[in-house]
């Protein structure tokens, strides 16, 4: 994490030139500095030597795709990273999720849009205050950025943390799909509400019996929600 006075830092990956050029012009417009990459090996290789405050990552690429990227940074890094791609499929969307990545922007995107993605992610990484928080046997600790299970500790990707802990930071609130979109997802959301169902699925699937806590209400969304 930058300090306080520090210019955000920006790697944009993708083996079209001219889409580098016109991010770095975005970014560096709004003060930032920009790294650029042309293929996913690329890609990891910068990421191992710098501490980027986001990663811009297209899909189809040569060498490496950005997918397979995805995988190999996220074995030693959890900065944030936004997928670009021409493929708008929920199943590429879906699959990107579940590999870590922390957004997903199909092309062709508006550039002011993809800067509102960035500085939501990069918001949603900073430090929370300490918190921890324990129901019945599931306990979410949000400073140590960890869930377990009975004792056991739970791997969820990203998406699947901040869902769950804005869930607990607000347990027993109705929370709408579309004021999830925007707290969680930081940004108004241009799609469907299958995105937030997706996610509490994959998210109800990592938590085991304590799934019961993430009620569904019809026609609404969800409440998370423990019986005293």
């Amino acid at each position: 994490m930058r300090r306080k006075g520090e210019k955000m830092k920006i790697l944009i990956v993708d083996d079209e030139a001219m889409i580098r050029a016109v991010l770095r012009e975005y970014v560096e417009f709004e003060g930032g500095e920009a790294d650029e990459a042309q293929d996913g090996m690329e890609a990891v290789r910068k990421c191992r030597e710098t501490a980027y405050d986001a990663v811009l990552m297209d899909i189809m690429m040569p060498k490496l795709d950005g997918f397979s990227a995805v995988r190999e940074i996220r074995k030693f890094s959890a900065v944030p990273v936004i997928m670009l791609s021409a493929r708008g499929e929920e199943y590429d969307k879906l699959f990107g999720f579940e590999i870590g990545s922390d957004d997903y922007v199909t092309k062709p995107f508006s550039p002011k849009e993809v800067m509102a993605r960035i500085h939501a992610v990069i918001r949603r990484g900073k430090a929370p205050e300490s918190e921890v928080y324990d129901f019945e046997g599931l306990r979410v600790d949000v400073t140590g950025r960890t869930v377990a299970v009975d004792g056991v500790r739970v791997e969820l990707t990203p998406k699947e943390y901040e869902l769950l802990f804005y869930f607990v930071q607000n347990a027993g609130v109705a929370l709408t799909r579309e004021r999830l979109l925007n707290k969680v997802w930081g940004y108004d959301f241009y799609g469907d509400d299958r995105t937030v169902d997706t996610h509490v699925k994959m998210l109800r699937g990592n938590l085991g019996k304590y799934r019961k806590f993430i009620v569904t209400l019809r026609g609404l969304g969800y409440k998370f929600e423990v019986e005293k």
